[in-house]
């Protein structure tokens, strides 16, 4: 049976970032996609300029329907948007003891336009930090969150607040590698990988649904991991450009499919 992934995610008109990407890196990697959108986003391929949230009444409705049905193996988070949305997708949580949660703490879009207001950063580190197995943050999203500039104390408030695995990504750093930085209990792994040119819409996205998708299946933390990242980058290397601005991840073509027994 192919695990089932519950995303709770925006959704972007462009096709780049949000659900689209979601759905499809989880596809191609073998699992699938079951989805509750959290907003509807103004953007395309350069910039988000707006968003509109889902009513948590309509989210509940929906998430009462597909728990009634299905089983779920992992949960991937996205873009929240306000602490109501937030608190139920705490209580959501708190229905699938024991399944995976893979946490991207989706603030801003790639290009820097706003996916979140201001009280959200403490709503989601007290709320969903303590309930979520691993989250992906790229620097800056890590640094709002945790309140301090240092990587390392990043890594360790984000510790702190409850969730056992912080991989905290270098995609926006300026040096010839992407280097990520894995905090847990044990210390602190890193993976360097080459810096490829351009910039790419929704390779956060990418990344967490990956996680998911492996998490899913059943392998542990770090193959998970690490094969997680080796999907993204490649999906980054046969990327190609969809509008005028960022370049969007081919996840269809480059997925090592497998199924839960």
């Amino acid at each position: 049976m192919k695990p089932n992934i519950l995303v709770i995610a925006g959704h972007d008109p462009s096709g780049g970032a949000g659900i689209h990407a979601d759905i499809e890196a989880i596809h191609s990697l073998g699992g699938f996609a079951a989805t509750l959108i959290t907003g509807l986003t103004v953007q395309n391929s350069q910039n988000v300029l707006g968003f509109e949230l889902v009513s948590t009444d309509l989210l509940q409705r929906q998430a009462d329907a597909l728990l009634a049905d299905m089983r779920f193996d992992a949960v991937k988070i996205g873009m929240t948007g306000s602490p109501d949305i937030i608190a139920f997708i705490a209580r959501l949580l708190d229905r699938l003891p024991g399944v995976p949660v893979v946490l991207d703490p989706v603030l801003a879009a790639e290009a820097g336009g706003s996916l979140s207001g201001e009280t959200v950063p403490t709503a989601m580190l007290r709320e969903l930090m303590p309930r979520a197995t691993l989250t992906t943050p790229n620097l800056p999203e890590a640094q709002k969150l945790a309140g301090t500039d240092t990587l390392d104390d990043c890594g360790a408030r984000l510790l702190d607040a409850g969730c056992p695995a912080v991989l905290i990504t270098g995609t926006h750093d300026d040096t010839p590698e992407v280097r990520n930085h894995l905090y847990t209990a044990e210390g602190v792994q890193h993976w360097a990988w080459p810096r490829l040119p351009g910039t790419y819409h929704g390779s956060g996205c990418t990344l967490a649904s990956a996680c998911a998708a492996h998490l899913g299946a059943g392998l542990p933390l770090p193959t998970a991991l690490a094969q997680a990242q080796d999907y993204v980058h490649g999906a980054l290397r046969h990327a190609w450009q969809a509008g005028q601005g960022q370049l969007i991840p081919d996840r269809l073509t480059t997925g090592q499919p497998h199924e839960r027994g």
